[in-house]
């Protein structure tokens, strides 16, 4: 069995695809759309993740069916905290409006999501019209609820709905968030508990419901990384929705529009789209790895602001190979809004006209998104240094806005000082979340935990008990923080009940035995160390050039660590799955060399597939290449890319006949190996006429045939014979 195009091989004869078996597996590719089905979009993924039962004109059943009738499994997505919800908002529902409810600023006004559609505060009667909606969707025969974005933002928490969540919650009268640090992080703990509950509530619902008519629906929470929300001042509840019941997993709403952020690094403030998706991908990944809940990942070929082509296309590579650089998620939304791609129209690179999607970046993006399908599951590791990772907590959400006594953090550059150092020079940093560091699996990976309270703090003293056990066994912890921002002061855990820190990290240090000192860096306890440096984080990249001391204490603990490895410094970043090769080569580092691939690949960043026998890849650039040496049975016939999905493959000795599906107006390119050059190729439309508009072009090196034709969504019956 062929592990990374999952065909079945049944008496040597005819091949069958998987998806003839779909209906007994759990999709492995899907996206989400609210209009109903059409042969422009038919993007050939296992699931359409059917959007909003108001959505699109209403008549969800109807959208659904006409979906599901095309072959697809049905699932079910709306918003959490905003929707297509006028008829709650308006008094349509109950009989009274409901606009009070939206999240208010400061000077009173709401924050839209659209036009009559307010972020919410999630009352108990909110989540009650949710529940209906969801049941609304599971009996039109929705598989699975995903509710999207539990948002609350961070300059919102003045309304009135939400003073009595507050009065109800602390059983003390609201405080307003702007009059001191203490009633911001109390405002960020209640908005972040309102959405834990909410989700929890509705899919407490979803289980019991569910199986009460005998089915089971899974759920799930598509969300932005909590680096993303973090940075644009919103709050969520993240990392501790992995362990709540009846949550199955997540999708990782990370595209372009969240990793172009501009953050600093090396004193320079500039869009790194590559880094901070793998860092927002990592995130997510760190999120729910110790859990085992699912995990899908989401990319997006365009991104919700306009921009031009040629910007989609590029940041769109960037996001796509920083997403498989994680090689334990094979799962994945191959795109959101599907017409919005096919039938959008946006500016060309050098002209203000906006134009449809282009032939060739309609190709290559249907390339990559029909190689997801076949994308494996692999115990390979990317290249570099592992082991080295920073800790990140849901409190990172807390002190964002507003400012208090001075206290800035610009671009979470309390963060990104950690990581991006690290990142730059070719050490593939992860994440390790606080809300799962009682779990076993956690920290056993961890050589080196970088870890600073300047922008985050525990919500829990348990939380430093693991790490002063991990570090007592051998551990590598490096403290970076002055401990002097205000929220270290706010009513919490570490200064009540018998506690009298006057920072958190005090606590910390005790429970190994520290008493940290200005003129000391390095610390003993047990088999491990801590360095504890008494600078914030954000001074690494805020200024030139200040970071190699950062770096020096990396490599010392990593030393320490694994006495026989140094850490390793380098320029770019490799994987291996399958057949294919992910790579990125980072600009801003002293190796400005490229890097040279010297064996035969398909290219599948480039429409017309081409067979290259060296690709070199520059600083700033990534590449998807296919390993033609690493085809498993180089004996079988069969599509190595392709700009379509493949279905009912059929293989003789002197033949091999295929279906190919993809949406309608769009142009084929499919590199296909063969024993030997074809003799003849006959394509037929679903009418059985054939047709003789195809190009196609033979390299007798790789043995492989390139054909290229127009989509049909019906499909085209391809035959080759030899």
């Amino acid at each position: 069995m062929k592990k990374y195009s999952k065909i079945i091989i049944l008496s040597g004869l005819f091949v069958l695809p998987a998806q003839f078996f779909a209906q007994k597996k759990d999709p492995k590719t899907v996206f989400q759309v609210a209009d109903a089905w059409s042969p422009a979009y038919d993007v050939r993924a296992d699931a359409a993740i059917v959007y909003g039962i108001n959505d699109a004109g209403g008549n969800f059943k109807e959208r659904a069916k006409s979906w599901k009738d095309h072959g697809y499994t049905i699932q079910f997505m709306t918003g959490i905290a905003w929707g297509q919800y006028k008829d709650y908002f308006k008094g349509k529902y109950d009989g009274k409006p409901h606009f009070d409810e939206g999240q208010k600023m400061k000077n009173g006004e709401i924050i839209w999501h659209g036009e009559d559609v307010p972020y919410t505060v999630p009352t108990a009667g909110y989540i009650a019209y949710i529940k209906g909606l969801v049941k609304e969707a599971i009996d039109a025969g929705s598989t699975a609820i995903y509710l999207e974005e539990p948002e609350f933002w961070a300059r919102a928490g003045y309304s009135d709905a939400f003073k009595n969540e507050w009065q109800k919650f602390y059983g003390s009268p609201w405080q307003a968030q702007h009059e001191s640090p203490e009633a911001t992080y109390l405002s960020s703990k209640l908005k972040y508990d309102l959405y834990f509950n909410a989700l929890k509530n509705v899919f407490e619902y979803v289980h019991t419901y569910s199986k009460s008519i005998g089915r089971k629906v899974k759920c799930y929470v598509p969300t932005h990384s909590l680096i993303n929300y973090a940075s644009w001042e919103i709050v969520s509840p993240e990392a501790s929705l992995a362990q709540l019941p009846h949550m199955d997993g997540y999708i990782a709403q990370v595209w372009t529009g969240t990793s172009r952020e501009r953050v600093y690094f090396n004193g320079d403030f500039k869009e790194r789209t590559f880094e901070n998706a793998f860092l927002e991908y990592g995130s997510m990944v760190s999120m729910t790895a110790p859990t085992g809940r699912e995990m899908f990942f989401l990319t997006d070929p365009i991104e919700d602001r306009s921009q031009t082509w040629a910007d989609y296309k590029k940041n769109y590579q960037a996001t796509f190979t920083a997403q498989l650089m994680y090689p334990t998620v094979a799962s994945y939304e191959v795109m959101p809004w599907p017409p919005r791609i096919y039938l959008g129209k946006f500016k060309m690179e050098e002209g203000q006209e906006k134009q449809p999607l282009s032939k060739a970046y309609g190709t290559q993006m249907q390339v990559m998104i029909n190689s997801l399908n076949n994308m494996p599951l692999s115990k390979n590791e990317i290249n570099g240094t592992k082991g080295i990772n920073v800790l990140l907590a849901n409190s990172i959400m807390f002190q964002r806005f507003p400012l208090h006594d001075g206290y800035t953090d610009p671009s979470l550059s309390n963060f990104y000082g950690m990581a991006l150092p690290l990142l730059k020079r070719g050490i593939p940093v992860g994440t390790v979340h606080m809300e799962n560091l009682d779990l076993v699996s956690n920290l056993k990976d961890t050589k080196v935990l970088i870890m600073s309270y300047a922008n985050m703090k525990p919500l829990s003293a348990k939380n430093h008990e693991v790490l002063a056990k991990w570090v007592k066994d051998g551990g590598m912890l490096i403290y970076y923080g002055k401990d002097d921002d205000p929220f270290q002061k706010v009513t919490e855990w570490w200064n009540q009940n018998g506690n009298a820190y006057k920072a958190p990290s005090e606590h910390l240090f005790e429970l190994m035995n520290l008493k940290a000192e200005d003129s000391k860096t390095s610390y003993t306890y047990g088999k491990g160390n801590v360095f504890i440096v008494r600078k914030n984080p954000k001074e690494l990249v805020l200024e030139k050039n200040n970071d190699t001391g950062f770096i020096d204490i990396v490599a010392e603990a990593y030393h320490n660590a694994v006495p026989k490895e140094k850490l390793e410094l380098k320029n770019f970043y490799y994987l291996e799955r399958g057949p294919y090769d992910i790579i990125a080569v980072l600009d801003e580092n002293d190796n400005k060399e490229p890097l040279h691939i010297k064996r035969p690949v398909i290219d599948l960043f480039d429409p017309e597939l081409p067979v290259l026998q060296e690709k070199t890849i520059h600083p700033g650039e990534q590449a998807y290449l296919f390993d033609l040496n690493r085809i498993e049975n180089k004996k079988q016939p069969q599509v190595l890319a392709a700009a379509s999905r493949v279905y009912e493959e059929k293989t003789t000795k002197n033949s091999y006949s295929f279906l190919t599906k993809s949406p309608s107006n769009t142009m084929n390119a499919m590199r296909i190996l063969l024993p030997s050059k074809p003799s003849e190729i006959i394509l037929s439309n679903d009418a059985k006429q054939t047709s003789t508009a195809f190009t196609t072009n033979w390299d007798e090196a790789s043995k492989t045939c390139l054909l290229k034709f127009e989509n049909d969504s019906k499909g085209i019956s391809v035959q080759l014979k030899w």
